[in-house]
């Protein structure tokens, strides 16, 4: 029973150590809408993002600079400096 308790007291800490933020520092959460700042290509495909583009409902990874979203039927890592929350 203590084991369980020190074990969620600690996932709790990592959780507010490790905040996603994005390119204007405001702290982004599961479900946020963001939107590209700049034009990025995208790597293993010849399409690029335009800037001003939106994603709903990103996903949070375990590394705090990058993020999850969808684009028609696929999936995108995105690095929180080029992102900025709507």
């Amino acid at each position: 029973m203590v084991l369980t308790s020190l074990a969620q007291s600690f996932i709790n800490e990592q959780k507010e150590i490790m905040s996603a933020k994005d390119s204007n520092g405001n702290p982004l959460s599961e479900g946020d809408s963001v939107q590209v700042i700049k034009d990025l290509k995208v790597k293993g495909s010849s399409t690029t993002l335009k800037r001003g583009t939106k994603f709903k409902n990103i996903h949070l990874t375990d590394n705090e600079e990058e993020v999850e979203c969808r684009e028609g039927k696929s999936t995108l890592v995105l690095k929180t400096c080029f992102l900025k929350k709507v």
